[in-house]
Parts: structure tokens; sequence; C-alpha cells
């Protein structure tokens, strides 16, 4: 009965060291993540819980390629230094907390590895790279759901031309050489390549009633791209305010967390790609 109980211990043990193994992250990390979730539980009936969780990162530093580490994928927890991705995600995995009454770290982990990957697996092919499957597999796990309606304003469409990791590999750090991932990544690239998608254009994202009524506080936005390759360039979360729609989000302009002072509009007329937005909502 000893032996057993010690095999037991041995093996969860073993388990333990598996799991903190594919882990990445400091002891900051964990506070600043475990403080923000128990302020966000206990905020007033009525607070935006998204909202206020990615008002709690403002100011962190913009820094791309933040998930690159090393020659294998591990489950990189990073709230120090943001990508436009990794911003979302973060903000996501703390409000599915709050929402369920765990606002552990551990739970906040194991929710960034749900969002992050496809089936929860941590590996450089199962990562959503590209924010439509990121979009296609959340929504599968009942954390988001697209809004496509109504029309007006989701007037226009794309169809989307997904090559650019496999095409660049050699622009990512673990992807260099890797012959049999690109062939996966090129594989879930033709997967959502051809399909069409609904949009909101760049100038119907007004201050008007039926946008309002549309796009909500807190809901991820993603901006349109005709960059070749890609259909998403940049993602963040809504925020309104009196003159109109703005977006709280990583900003590679700014070099950190900013809710923007300007109009999501007029960031959208200053990037040349850009086509207009997507939303998709938190659940």
């Amino acid at each position: 009965m000893k032996k057993a109980i010690l095999l037991f211990a041995f093996a969860a043990l073993s388990l333990q060291n598996i799991n903190a193994t594919k882990r990445i992250y400091t002891k900051t990390d964990s506070i600043r993540a475990e403080k923000i979730m128990k302020q966000a539980s206990s905020q007033p009936a009525g607070t935006n819980t998204i909202v206020y969780i990615g008002r709690q990162l403002l100011g962190v530093p913009c820094v791309a390629q933040t998930l690159e580490k090393g020659k294998t994928e591990k489950l990189v927890i990073n709230t120090m230094q943001l990508d436009c991705t990794t911003f979302v995600e973060n903000v996501l995995a703390m409000y599915l907390c709050v929402q369920n009454k765990t606002t552990r770290f551990a739970d906040f982990c194991s929710n960034i590895q749900k969002i992050r990957y496809v089936g929860g697996k941590v590996s450089y092919p199962s990562r959503l790279h590209y924010f439509s499957t990121w979009i296609e597999d959340n929504t599968k796990k009942g954390i988001v759901q697209e809004q496509q309606a109504p029309n007006p304003p989701f007037t226009a469409k794309q169809t989307i031309m997904a090559n650019f990791l496999s095409t660049h590999a050699d622009r990512y750090p673990m992807l260099k050489g890797k012959q049999q991932w690109i062939k996966q990544i090129a594989d879930m690239e033709k997967s959502i390549t051809g399909t069409r998608q609904k949009y909101i254009p760049t100038k119907a994202v007004t201050n008007s009633n039926v946008v309002r009524k549309t796009v909500h506080n807190g809901d991820i936005i993603a901006i349109v791209t005709t960059k070749a390759g890609l259909e998403i360039s940049h993602i963040g979360i809504a925020v309104w305010h009196k003159d109109g729609l703005h977006m709280l989000n990583a900003s590679s302009l700014y070099h950190k967390v900013v809710e923007d002072n300007n109009l999501l509009q007029t960031y959208l007329r200053n990037q040349k790609t850009a086509l207009g937005i997507r939303i998709a909502r938190p659940l």
C-alpha cells in the first residue's frame, strides 16, 4: 500500500515537473495577474470587466515576438511585455478567471493555454498564429463569438489569402529550418484561404447609433488588412468615448499599451493597408 502511494506521489510530482517545464513566467507575472483578477472581481455591478482588466495593463511595453523563446514551444506567460495578440489573450484569460470565480495564477495559465492553442496542445504548429483561426477555434470552445451582422454596418467582405507565415519562415526564429512545422502551418493556411468574412469598412466605423449598438465595449477588434499573405494586421479592445469608438491595445506606434486618444476611424484612415474591422465578442 505504501509503495503504491509512493508511486502515485512520484507520478504526480513527475507530471507537475513536466507541466512546469512547459511554462515560462516570473514571480512578478503571477503577482500581477492575481492582483488584477482579484481587483476585477471586486468591482461594482455594471463594470465592463474586459475594459477594466485591459486598463490595468496600460503602459506595459509593446514588444514583438515575446513567444519566440528557445527551440521548442513552451507556454510563455508574460505580463511585463506584450504584443497586440498577447495583450488580448492575457486580458481574455483573466476575464475568464473572473467569470468562473477562479482567480489563481494556475487557472490564468490554463486559460492562456486554452485560448492560444488548438486543443490546448502547446506546440508551435498548434499555436493560433492567424486571427481568423484564433476566432474560429475560440468560438468552438465557447470563449468568443464573431459578430457579422447587421448590414449595415457589416457591408464588406474579405476573401482570405493566408500564406505569410509559411513563406516568411526565416522571420520567425523558432520556425527556421523546421520543414515539418512549415508544412503543417501551410496546411492550416490553406484551410482558411478562400473563405470570405464580413467586416465593417473604415468609412462605416462612425459614431452612429447603429455602430454603437453593433460594437460593444470590451469587444475584440481585428483590423482587416491588404498586406500580402495576411488577413488581420492588428487587434485590440473596443472602448466607446463620447466622441466615438477608440481602441485599447498594445501599440507598436506608441511602444506600449494605450487607450488611443485618436478615434479608431482616424487610426484606420492613417493605415494604408487597413480596410476596416472584424469583431469578436467575449462570451
